[in-house]
């Protein structure tokens, strides 16, 4: 699906050549299946982005998705947190990007998100049982966003509504209702005084690695409240 391609680059580092191709993601979101709520929310995202400072906008996706890890846009960070299961889940990822016959930069996370949606784009009939595969985060992610920033969380929906999974955005909302924001500077110094440091290792068993993929993750879990994920009916292959 191409949409999925647009949306991956609409959810990664706003850069100043996305800006220049304004016609071909109208057209993109014109031509593809979304029902005609969700083209409109993509319309309107891409007006109000396109027509600002990029700056304002690469500020706006800094303070979003780089400050705490609430908003983390590395899937398997609302899975599995910092546990072992989600190096070997994304051990498997990168398998399955490889059988598919695409190698990713060195520094990259498999599991980022828009590397994701650039990943089930090429996967033809089986793209949306990938997406159904991670719905319970996209949800995640998509009502946590409607306090911060709705048009963000109207990509989100989009995705949700291309992967046709039964998720309860409602039930979400009651799971997050006490949650404590993770992105102000009491909550981010907070983090500076308590996380350890790990020396040695790399980015996918916990290490320091000296490059990350963004957003960093920095930010500790304790505050927000455990989620319960919705089982879908597609296969699930992400562990």
């Amino acid at each position: 699906m191409k949409i999925l391609t647009l949306v991956a680059r609409l959810l990664d580092y706003p850069e100043a050549e996305l800006l220049g191709a304004r016609q071909e993601v109208l057209a993109l979101i014109d031509a593809s299946p979304l029902p005609d709520e969700h083209q409109q929310a993509l319309r309107h995202f891409v007006e109000q982005r396109f027509n600002g400072e990029l700056l304002d906008w690469q500020e706006e996706y800094d303070g979003l998705f780089e400050r705490g890890r609430s908003l983390s846009l590395l899937i398997y960070e609302h899975i599995h947190g910092e546990s072992r299961d989600r190096g070997q889940a994304m051990v498997e990822l990168l398998a399955q990007y490889r059988a598919a016959g695409l190698e990713i930069a060195e520094q990259e996370l498999p599991d980022y998100l828009p590397l994701f949606l650039e990943f089930a784009s090429t996967q033809q009939h089986e793209a949306r049982g990938w997406l159904a595969d991670i719905a319970p985060v996209l949800g995640l992610l998509a009502v946590r966003l409607e306090k911060r920033s709705p048009d963000y969380a109207g990509l989100f929906k989009a995705l949700l509504a291309l992967s046709q999974a039964p998720v309860d955005l409602q039930e979400l909302r009651s799971q997050i209702s006490a949650e404590k924001a993770d992105h102000t500077p009491k909550a981010l110094d907070k983090v500076w005084e308590e996380e350890a440091v790990t020396f040695g290792g790399d980015a996918i068993n916990g290490g320091c690695p000296s490059q990350r993929q963004r957003p960093e993750p920095g930010q500790r879990r304790d505050q927000q409240v455990p989620i319960e994920f919705i089982d879908t009916p597609a296969p699930v292959r992400l562990n």
